[in-house]
């Protein structure tokens, strides 16, 4: 399961696309940063990933998590990797000094979360939550718990866990039963049973911060009456908490990442944030795990699409068609264009998705320290926008990818000695967690979208355009891009004519509206790579060349998904909705017969 991080695309994307160290300088906390300093914390990072993580992913899986009477033991290696990560300083990479951290980049925090996650998905959830949990802490924690709190989680001295579902809920939050009832010395004492808790309990750290959706005494009904608390596994005074881990998930993939069921038994908490507001102070936490899920995914189709590649340099085959019987090798799949074809496909959405997520990390700096606070809220509300396209859009990818590396394999990718399938296994999850990708997608369309009368959009929209309308290079790619940016503008206002008539029929396009944000954002992005591309192609005719044949290879294949994107929801919006109610009444006669 070796795994090789991607360090020149790195540098490609960020020096020379997004152009990071010169926006970064920009910015006062980031005045001093350079190309030097980033090519320097990559490195870095790619060699912990591939020399520290990578070697335990196969293990792990085989291994996975022991339950025992309570306790949680993670696969033999994770807590020796995990003490290593905290020596190098790497969970503080982009907390604030005054709390410990090290002050740096949040797109280099993004960086690193995709090459962990390439490298070893199931070991990368204890630390991926980290940051969240900090964000959250430091915008609502009282002194107090800051003060107690904040610069063990940025250290990672303890690791965090956000403790949302229960098995009678699911994602409607609004049906949590969770209790937390005040006491004199103002703390809660927490009562309720909570599931699918990653990193619930472990051997990792000797302490485990709990963030907990509750409902104080006197709350509303629903997910407005939810309060956010936090509950350590050990409390100040060094004993033990009512947590209590009572049983692990087996699941079909990251074996390695404990998924535990919680039980609050009278837990002593602290409110975070204010009473009936847990929502708002939890979702701090949540965009940024949506952010890092997507990398997720990004990551998972970046290490399987290295092992596909891999294998078809290797395996012989028949004699492709288009190599002479005279040309040594010519019996590789690697140059059959079906296999072509399955490789070159994973690339573009690879490195397009690297260009994405790397474009929503320098959001992130720049909604947190541009020093004009209307900037600051425009990158704010931008991240918002793109934050469900991220996770969504990315994890459907990185399932596709991962399917796609396996097909390469053919009937050797089934078995798993080859070692491929893992990534499939890993990969599916990404497309249910932290809230399922039919869920990003009604968010998307109903709130980012529809809510703001498309204004989000239409910034969007404008950044996409402004691109697009510069006809230097590549124009039938631009003419493309400028299509279908009109295309979503225009579908946007017809379903939100639509919905005073047809209220249901946003829901049903909803998806089909995030894919189509998706294409286009990664249109946006294989224009500005191809462009530069052919004005570089000069300086490394091997390197540029490649990327100029893959944003070619992007629109021609990839990015046409979009008429068929286009057809359907304009099919709804002309025909109406096209599926049937289902029939319960008779699916329960059925069943009972």
């Amino acid at each position: 399961m070796s795994y090789v991080p991607p360090l020149r695309d790195f540098s490609f994307v960020l020096d020379e696309i997004l152009q990071a160290p010169q926006v970064l300088r920009s910015l006062p906390a980031h005045a001093e940063f350079d190309s030097a300093l980033m090519t320097q914390v990559l490195e870095e990072a790619g060699r912990f990933a591939a020399e520290v993580v990578a070697p335990l992913n196969a293990s792990g899986d085989r291994e996975g998590c022991r339950f025992d009477d309570g306790a949680v033991y993670t696969p033999t290696g994770f807590a020796r990797a995990y003490a290593q990560f905290c020596d190098g300083g790497w969970p503080a990479l982009a907390c604030a000094p005054e709390h410990g951290g090290q002050g740096l980049p949040h797109v280099l925090d993004c960086a690193l979360y995709e090459m962990l996650s390439a490298a070893n998905h199931g070991w990368t959830m204890y630390p991926g939550l980290l940051h969240g949990a900090y964000a959250c802490l430091a915008a609502h924690g009282s002194p107090e718990l800051q003060a107690r709190y904040l610069e063990k989680i940025a250290s990672g001295q303890w690791l965090a866990t956000m403790c949302l579902t229960e098995a009678h809920a699911g994602s409607d939050l609004g049906q949590l039963r969770t209790r937390a009832l005040p006491q004199e010395d103002g703390s809660y004492r927490i009562s309720g049973d909570k599931i699918f808790i990653s990193g619930g309990e472990h051997d990792l750290t000797d302490n485990i911060v709990h963030l907990v959706l509750a409902r104080l005494p006197d709350a509303l009904p629903g997910s407005k009456g939810l309060s956010l608390l936090l509950a350590p596994r050990v409390l100040p005074d060094g004993s033990r908490n009512g947590v209590r881990c009572t049983g692990i998930e087996h699941k079909m993939g990251i074996h390695g990442s404990a998924t535990c069921s919680l039980r609050f038994e009278q837990a002593q908490g602290w409110l975070v944030g204010e009473p009936g507001r847990g929502l708002a102070a939890m979702f701090v936490m949540m965009n940024a795990a949506r952010l890092h899920v997507g990398a997720q995914g990004l990551g998972l189709a970046e290490a399987a699409w290295q092992r596909a590649t891999a294998y078809a340099g290797e395996r012989r085959q028949s004699r492709a068609p288009t190599r002479s019987t005279a040309v040594p090798g010519g019996d590789l799949i690697a140059h059959h264009p079906a296999v072509q074809k399955l490789l070159m496909e994973q690339r573009c959405r690879i490195e397009g998705a690297r260009m994405l997520t790397c474009w929503a990390g320098l959001l992130l700096d720049l909604a947190e320290h541009d020093p004009d606070a209307a900037l600051r809220r425009r990158h704010h509300e931008r991240l918002e926008f793109i934050t469900p396209v991220i996770k969504a859009f990315l994890t459907e990818q990185g399932f596709q990818c991962a399917s796609q590396a396996l097909q390469v394999f053919g009937g050797h990718g089934y078995v798993v000695e080859s070692g491929i399938e893992q990534y499939l296994r890993d990969a599916r999850i990404t497309m249910i967690y932290e809230g399922t990708n039919e869920i990003q997608g009604i968010d998307f369309l109903m709130r980012k979208v529809l809510g703001d009368e498309g204004r989000r959009l239409e910034d969007f929209l404008a950044l996409v355009s402004a691109d697009a309308d510069d006809a230097s290079a590549l124009d039938h790619q631009a003419r493309l891009l400028r299509e279908a940016v009109d295309k979503l503008r225009s579908l946007a206002r017809a379903i939100a004519a639509a919905a005073a008539h047809s209220p249901a029929l946003p829901y049903f396009v909803a998806d089909e509206m995030l894919r189509l944000t998706g294409h286009v954002a990664l249109g946006w992005m294989w224009l500005r790579a191809g462009r530069h591309a052919l004005s570089a192609l000069a300086s490394d005719p091997s390197y540029y060349g490649g990327k100029r044949d893959a944003a070619c290879y992007h629109f021609a294949f990839v990015f046409a998904q979009v008429k068929q994107l286009c057809g359907i929801i304009e099919g709804c919006l002309a025909n109406g909705l096209p599926l049937p109610s289902p029939d319960l009444d008779h699916h329960a006669a059925q069943e009972a017969g």
